[in-house]
């Protein structure tokens, strides 16, 4: 970008852009080989083995060349050692060409091809969208902008102002998650309503911090944002903008908006499901899991198998998880563990998005079902949608215990496993249109952190979902119910929109309804991946 600046006719801005998106890729893999995520679907377990033995075998010979050159060696053996490489070398790119021919899928992940700007606009937008990319630097960070018929960079500040803003605005916008000890409601009262007021002057400044510049360029577009440090995890949809009237709108309120991990992976992700038939039938939902053995379900369920009458309700406890999984979770509160109370709206958000399905297109799978086996073992490639209406959990120490929570107990008591971690949702076989967590308990925190939220959301990418929509905080359960509500109204209903579409018109019809129109409420979900139908 200096050299852009320096000799404006070479394009270096376009290298930039292209040098960017490979280091994402690059990202990406780091985060892979952190979790542990197993990544090898549909991959011959013979190719891999082979292709790390060449790859273990080239990195000795390497290491005994560079042994021989510094040495006394004569040539001859230093001539050896360079033929054997070339042939191991020739060797190791033919087994990546039978990997890539055997699985794509595997290939795209583990041996990223990134765009040029060529590219991007060819295979990414159209004539409706528009390109947004963040790169956050030291002493500066940039932004560039791509539509089908134009190419703008804007220089903007260093991270660590970009990252204050975001994070004083993230810290804000969640205050009605946070516990204080001793605190008295009418104190909470007082804190969460300062809260909403500096959110909205930090909403503000945010705006003209890092998406001014671009308004005139994107107007009434629809918005694919690829955003860097703690900006992933900003509610773009929530940012103050203000029209050539100079009234002051939300950003949703202008512009559907969808994230990326970059472009490359929508190049990717359309690549493979190019033609790809849509499944038969249309929901999977999955909600109300069963977490503690103080649930009211139980003890209906140990009665009907007695035969004896139930013992009066119990309240919902929150439940936590034992020590040595505990350790290292984030959380909006200063309580130690994860705690996992029951989710009783999410019953009714089951019960109202499936009334907009025909019966013989729907699987709603509630209660004691709702647990890890029946998620592995149904076939939810018959469903375009699949919903998992109950707790996700990020562990940023240990990003491969990130995962969902299904039933932790079954109708008899006994303890289960009930959470779906991240590398067994690599392995899942989801070749769906669009994949829910709309309980998300995502749990980013004061740090805004978020490596398991990023290896969620790929993961149901890799296991074939065209996009994954998932919550930025804690929310308020009701509130979620209304609004994943009005999300599937808008797909399934009149109108069909395409989920971007549909969020969008969820997002605004909640800001209109004065029970729920502070941004805290429904700006924390986004949808990842594909931003059309």
């Amino acid at each position: 970008m200096t050299r852009q600046k320096n000799v404006p006719d070479k394009n270096f801005a376009a290298l930039a852009l292209q040098a960017n998106e490979r280091a994402r890729a690059r990202g990406l893999l780091n985060l892979l080989a952190e979790s542990n995520a197993d990544i090898r679907q549909g991959v011959d377990a013979k190719l891999l083995e082979k292709e790390t033995d060449l790859k273990n075998l080239l990195a000795a010979r390497l290491e005994n060349l560079t042994k021989v050159l510094n040495g006394k060696s004569d040539n001859t053996t230093a001539a050896k050692l360079k033929n054997e490489i070339e042939l191991i070398r020739a060797e190791y790119d033919q087994t990546q060409v039978q990997i890539r021919a055997a699985s794509p899928r595997y290939a795209a992940l583990t041996q990223p091809k990134t765009l040029s700007l060529t590219e991007i606009r060819n295979e990414v937008l159209d004539a409706e969208s528009a390109l947004l990319e963040y790169a956050l630097g030291e002493t500066k960070s940039y932004l560039w902008i791509v539509t089908k018929d134009d190419f703008q960079t804007i220089e903007l500040p260093a991270k660590s102002e970009i990252e204050k803003t975001a994070r004083a605005f993230y810290d804000s916008m969640t205050a009605r998650n946070k516990n204080i000890k001793f605190e008295t409601a009418e104190e909470m009262e007082l804190r969460v309503r300062q809260s909403d007021t500096d959110a909205k002057e930090y909403s503000k400044a945010l705006s003209r911090m890092i998406l001014a510049p671009a308004l005139p360029f994107v107007a009434n577009k629809r918005l694919l944002i690829v955003a860097d440090g703690a900006l992933q995890y900003i509610p773009f949809a929530a940012l103050t903008v203000s029209n050539p009237q100079s009234k002051e709108r939300f950003l949703i309120e202008n512009n559907e908006i969808v994230s990326l991990p970059s472009a490359s992976t929508l190049a990717i992700l359309r690549r493979e499901t190019k033609n790809r038939p849509l499944a038969p039938k249309t929901l999977a939902m999955f909600a109300d899991p069963v977490f503690d053995k103080q649930d009211e379900r139980l003890q209906t369920a140990i009665a009907d198998q007695n035969k004896i009458a139930p013992k009066p309700k119990f309240r919902v406890e929150n439940i936590a998880m034992s020590k040595n999984l505990r350790q290292g979770f984030s959380r909006d509160s200063d309580s130690e563990g994860l705690n996992l109370e029951r989710l009783p709206f999410t019953r009714r958000e089951a019960n109202l998005i499936t009334s907009l399905v025909p019966a013989n297109q729907q699987q709603k799978t509630l209660d004691f079902e709702a647990n890890r086996q029946t998620v592995l073992s149904a076939k939810l490639s018959d469903y375009r949608y699949v919903h998992f209406a109950t707790h996700s959990f990020i562990n940023n120490q240990n990003p491969e215990l990130s995962g969902i929570v299904f039933s932790l107990i079954d109708e008899n008591g006994k303890d289960q496993d009930g959470f779906l971690r991240v590398n067994e949702i690599f392995n899942l076989k989801l070749p769906v249109e669009m994949v829910v967590l709309s309980g998300c308990r995502t749990g980013l925190g004061k740090e805004i952190k978020g490596e398991g939220l990023i290896g969620l959301t790929r993961g149901f990418m890799y296991a074939g979902a065209r996009r994954v929509t998932v919550s930025l905080w804690d929310v308020n359960d009701e509130a979620t119910s209304e609004l994943m509500t009005q999300f599937y109204r808008e797909m399934f209903g009149a109108k069909k929109l395409a989920p971007t579409a549909a969020l969008r018109q969820a997002q605004i019809a909640m800001l209109k309804d004065k029970r729920w129109n502070n941004p805290y409420f429904w700006a924390t979900f986004i949808i990842q991946g594909e931003p059309k139908n």
